[in-house]
């Protein structure tokens, strides 16, 4: 499908009012750290890319697009916007990609990315049948991007100033360069930031265009509280249009950007509305459920009474399951596998709760929550007694988990947007 067809609102202007997307806010943790970033605050009332009321498992953004679709029939797109990257951590947001593209195979899939940890995953994208791409890319001179990032995270280690912005350019054309080749439609975005890189847009321009990439949107940069750019201002109008007749003149340039949230939904600049964040709030305590009834259900204890062990440090797990009357009885106490062999640890859990949808426990790392959930296997952080938490399961109520981040502070995040 090409750009010039395809129902993307982003990527097609003449379907910006027909057309909706849906953003599913599956990547809470990011490998870059940009000075114009902050992640921390939520407001329903803004838009802007970074930032969502919650964020889902793979199973939960599967569940919460059902109600979307059924709600918004002029959805077009499944988008993955954040609020982080979607590759500092890739399982959750391939996972999501393809229990989407399963259950909803007729929806165009677009990721947005900074392009640090893109590049290995491109040709499993491109089989799970992702057309859209968009690429953040603020400098293509490694002394400009030093400016523009704090740091970079790339293979469990960190790098800063010189070093991060070479190895982040390199992994960017890398990425752009594999993703064209793949066949995807790849849009850039470049934040404009007053006195770092406004003269420097027609440059990347040229270089991302020489790659294959179809579109550009130029983002003025929205100043945030609490970031190293927090006094640099938005660039004027005259620098905007300034920047974008450059950058135009290599390649085409998207003039209808809405800035869009990690959670948007609906058409471009439709305002995000207490509804929306009621629905996704809905989908972020909702846990999944095998056909009627719920898969084996796992508990994290230390005397069999209460949900009050740290998964981590679980030696053993209570397994429960349904009987026919839909009550839930102690099936099984299941060793764990022993600490110290990493990711491979939760792979090998997974395997030993290979009948459950749901681990209870008092808290986890996001390495657990990782892997299990790329086996279907949801990691729920709750307190109380067993019996309450099952009973509560088995009557189809919601199990309310901990909360995902701070609503309405001192300042607004950004971050990488569709």
């Amino acid at each position: 499908m090409t750009a010039a067809i395809a129902p993307h609102p982003c990527f097609n202007s003449e379907v910006r009012h027909t057309a909706g997307r849906v953003h599913l806010p599956v990547a809470p943790d990011c490998n870059l750290k940009c000075n114009y970033c902050n992640r921390e605050y939520d407001c329903v009332n803004e838009s802007r890319p970074g930032v969502t009321s919650a964020v889902l498992t793979p199973e939960q953004a599967l569940h919460y697009l059902e109600g979307v679709t059924k709600a918004r029939p002029d959805i077009t797109v499944a988008g993955f916007a954040g609020p982080g990257d979607p590759f500092a951590k890739p399982a959750a947001t391939l996972r999501t990609l393809a229990l989407v593209r399963e259950r909803f195979p007729e929806l165009l899939l677009c990721v947005s990315s900074n392009g640090l940890n893109l590049e290995p995953h491109i040709d499993e994208l491109a089989d799970l049948g992702v057309g859209h791409l968009t690429l953040t890319i603020n400098a293509v001179d490694p002394e400009i991007g030093a400016k523009v990032y704090a740091w970079a995270r790339y293979r469990k280690q960190v790098f800063r100033g010189l070093s991060a912005a070479q190895l982040l350019l390199g992994c960017q054309l890398a990425a752009l360069e594999a993703a064209v080749d793949a066949g995807m439609m790849v849009k850039v975005n470049t934040i404009l930031i007053p006195g770092v890189n406004e003269e420097h847009v027609g440059e990347v321009a040229r270089v991302v265009a020489g790659l294959g990439a179809h579109t550009m949107n130029c983002m003025p940069m929205y100043p945030v509280v609490g970031t190293p750019f927090a006094d640099y201002g938005s660039p004027s109008r005259a620098v905007v249009s300034a920047a974008c007749a450059a950058a135009g003149e290599h390649v085409s340039q998207m003039a209808h950007c809405a800035r869009c949230r990690a959670d948007a939904v609906g058409m471009l600049g439709e305002a995000h509305t207490p509804e929306t964040v009621d629905r996704l709030e809905e989908a972020a305590q909702w846990a999944p459920r095998s056909g009627s009834e719920f898969r084996s259900v796992a508990v994290a204890t230390l005397e069999g009474l209460l949900v009050s062990e740290h998964l981590g440090r679980a030696h053993h797990l209570a397994v429960y399951s349904q009987n026919h009357e839909g009550v839930f009885e102690l099936l099984a106490v299941r060793e764990t596998p022993p600490a110290g062999t990493g990711m491979e640890r939760w792979h090998r859990m997974a395997e030993i709760l290979a009948d459950c949808s749901v681990v209870l426990t008092a808290a986890a790392g996001e390495a657990p929550k990782e892997a299990l959930a790329t086996h279907g296997i949801q990691v729920v952080e709750w307190t109380g007694l067993i019996s309450d938490a099952l009973e509560t399961l088995a009557r189809g109520d919601r199990l309310h988990t901990f909360g995902s981040g701070l609503r309405c502070g001192a300042g607004c995040g950004g971050g990488e947007g569709c």
